[in-house]
């Protein structure tokens, strides 16, 4: 497994969100693109740093101590790019979701899984239970630390660290994203590895 918890590609999202964020309203904060997208703000401080060295975004105090962003010709191009990369890869994602799903889900039947729990609730886990539906299998619950207390198709979103207290046969890593940060998590929680499955590789 890759230790290394940013992957290229979650590096463009969160680059084009805050393009997005930028791009609506050029007075947030950087605390308040923080709040607003669930990114540390030593992270959001990192990348609009990279996005106004590369030109993407430029900025100014006004009044003294608070700073405004402007996206630049440059930075708007960047960001349909971007919008664009992004639309490309979901429609990959989901062809090969659905694929590796369904081959998924149909080894753990024939194994005599009956009971999955999905550790992650983000648009892949969405594919998932649609997916989920098609099949024997039955939902036992939803962990997802980001997403935590929502409600995902009826379910309460819970932690990571509560996994133990669900009842399931095995874990299916329902993310792509945060594939890599979801299972280290979940062995640090005294997950067995054995148990848990993903639609993509580590």
């Amino acid at each position: 497994m890759n230790s290394n918890n940013h992957s290229p590609d979650a590096d463009q999202h969160k680059a084009l969100q805050i393009l997005d964020q930028l791009a609506t309203d050029g007075s947030f904060t950087q605390r308040d693109i923080s709040g607003n997208l669930g990114i540390a703000l030593g992270l959001v401080n990192s990348y609009i740093k990279n996005l106004i060295a590369k030109g993407y975004v430029t900025v100014k105090s006004i009044p003294p101590r608070r700073y405004t962003y402007f996206l630049t010709q440059k930075g708007f191009a960047e960001k349909m790019r971007l919008t664009y990369d992004l639309l490309n890869d979901y429609t990959r994602i989901y062809r090969e979701a659905r694929k590796n799903l369904k081959k998924l889900f149909n080894e753990l039947q024939a194994d005599g899984v009956r009971k999955v729990m999905f550790a992650g609730a983000d648009e892949v886990a969405e594919i998932a239970y649609m997916t989920l539906q098609e099949t024997g299998l039955v939902l036992s619950g939803v962990v997802d630390d980001e997403m935590a207390g929502r409600e995902f198709f009826g379910w309460k979103i819970g932690r990571i660290c509560d996994i133990g207290t669900f009842d399931y046969d095995r874990i299916v890593v329902a993310s792509y994203l945060k594939r890599e940060k979801i299972h280290k998590a979940l062995l640090e929680h005294k997950a067995e590895n054995s148990l848990i499955n993903s639609m993509f590789s580590f």
